[in-house]
């Protein structure tokens, strides 16, 4: 603490005041220190020690605003007072002003050059003059978290600067860092509630979390604070009318004009590219919409981008497997049923990955149905007539004049068909191949049926059918 004596009169228990002051600042009862340096000042205000004295005690009470005051006021008393100089600069500093810092330890050297304390102090405020020029820039790039460590820096210099702080949380919202985000504004809200910046930031993370009308309201209380709020402006405008294009979507939705749906969803995800959850959530909408459409490319690619925003969002990812299971994708399907029975084990969610898996294992037997060219759902009628028509369009018989290739090739095509035409045919088999059992189980083994065997079955017994030739290539079929 500072020492001028003036013991005369007034000016001697202005002291006395002064060094009960001193007493508690040691002690660090910095409140009881304040009281004692104010009545001093009462005794004697053209006392620049005193100020600085005072100074000194409210900013080891974080109160730099005025400790501020009190630091200008006493080198305006004595501008010879380097340790006034100081004060004011490291308050300037702490609330951020680090060009006012620059010019206060400025002073102080041209006073002492050798004082180490403003050597430092001015290399700590042309550092943060720095960091806030990298932020900037990095700023107008978007790279947030840059910024956040530039601000990080320049805080350590500067705890009190809510500049730094506001700036720190809004691209800490970017990130989409929020609760880091919402505790920043939350304390700056505490000692102002009138923050206009402060509000803007919570009702900046309320909207990227897909509370929009709650966000609403915190830019609605920013701009009554600060009308010409330009960034609580354009967000409380694009708040407003991403939630009236995404209900429009998902009334249309409702109703089933799925086209005015797809549309109105499109739209809502031009509004903000910044706003993760909401679009992730735009995406999937629109992926439902798509799938209904029966565009189920465009539906998977939808639900790909809503994945890509939002790593979590289950919803997309069992709207992307559907698609995946509708397009006979299935590794793809069990994939993200996986991820999703991972994330929330529910009974619903691995009966879902059961029946994807059981379509993958279905997939990679033989398609009897392709076989045949039938559909799953045909016919024993449709199942003979097919089996008729392939069958006499593979028969080896008809390609004896081929070459050894081609022969190969239809003989294995016609046993693809018997063995189709048998497990189709036969009802126990059929369900057993449908559900996606084994069908080697049971005695049903696939390689002890022979296919001659059952097309001579099938078209009456020996001698009751052969190809006879009309011409060269040519053969027609005859029936016994």
């Amino acid at each position: 603490m500072d020492n001028g004596s003036d013991f005369t009169g007034e000016g001697g228990e202005a002291e006395s005041f002064k060094e009960q002051g001193n007493a508690y600042y040691a002690k660090k009862d910095y409140n009881e220190a304040y009281n004692y340096y104010t009545k001093a000042i009462d005794m004697c205000p053209k006392n620049a020690s005193y100020y600085g004295n005072r100074a000194a005690t409210l900013m080891m009470l974080g109160k730099f605003r005025e400790a501020l005051g009190d630091a200008q006021q006493s080198v305006r008393l004595d501008d010879s007072f380097v340790r006034g100089h100081l004060r004011e600069g490291k308050c300037h500093l702490s609330l951020g002003n680090a060009m006012a810092a620059c010019r206060s330890f400025q002073r102080a050297l041209e006073l002492d050059h050798k004082n180490a304390q403003a050597q430092q102090e001015f290399k700590n405020a042309n550092a943060v003059i720095e960091y806030e020029k990298i932020a900037e820039t990095d700023f107008e790039k978007r790279d947030f978290r840059k910024v956040v460590f530039c601000m990080d820096r320049a805080l350590e210099y500067a705890p009190a600067c809510h500049r730094f702080k506001i700036l720190k949380a809004e691209c800490l919202a970017m990130l989409g860092r929020y609760p880091e985000a919402q505790s920043v504004a939350s304390d700056i809200l505490r000692m102002d509630s009138t923050n206009a910046d402060a509000l803007y930031v919570r009702g900046l993370c309320l909207y990227y979390e897909d509370c929009i009308e709650k966000a609403v309201q915190f830019f609605v209380q920013a701009l009554r604070m600060a009308p010409d709020h330009e960034k609580a402006c354009v967000a409380c405008r694009n708040a407003k009318a991403l939630k009236a294009k995404k209900e429009d979507g998902n009334k249309a939705f409702k109703e089933g004009n799925y086209k005015l749906a797809y549309e109105l969803y499109t739209e809502a995800l031009g509004i903000d590219p910044n706003n993760i959850k909401t679009n992730a959530k735009l995406y999937c909408n629109r992926g439902t919409v798509n799938s209904k459409l029966r565009k189920l490319d465009d539906a998977i690619e939808d639900c790909t981008n809503a994945v890509k925003l939002d790593d979590t969002y289950i919803k997309a990812y069992l709207r992307r497997a559907q698609c995946y299971l509708d397009t006979e994708q299935y590794e793809e399907a069990v994939r993200d049923y996986e991820k999703v029975y991972q994330t929330e084990k529910t009974k619903e969610h691995k009966q879902l990955l059961k029946n994807a898996q059981l379509e993958l294992k279905k997939s990679k037997r033989k398609d009897y149905y392709k076989i045949l060219g039938v559909d799953k759902n045909a016919s024993e009628d449709e199942i003979k007539k097919a089996y008729r028509k392939r069958a006499l369009m593979h028969h080896p018989d008809r390609h004896s004049g081929a070459s050894a290739e081609v022969q190969k090739e239809e003989e294995k095509k016609f046993k693809e068909v018997g063995e189709a035409f048998t497990i189709l045919s036969d009802p126990k088999k059929k369900t057993r191949y449908d559900s996606g059992q084994d069908l080697d189980e049971e005695g049903m083994n696939m390689g002890d049926f022979d296919a001659n065997n059952i097309f001579k079955a099938f078209f009456g017994g020996p001698g009751g059918f052969s190809f006879e030739a009309s011409g060269p290539g040519n053969f027609f079929f005859q029936f016994g």
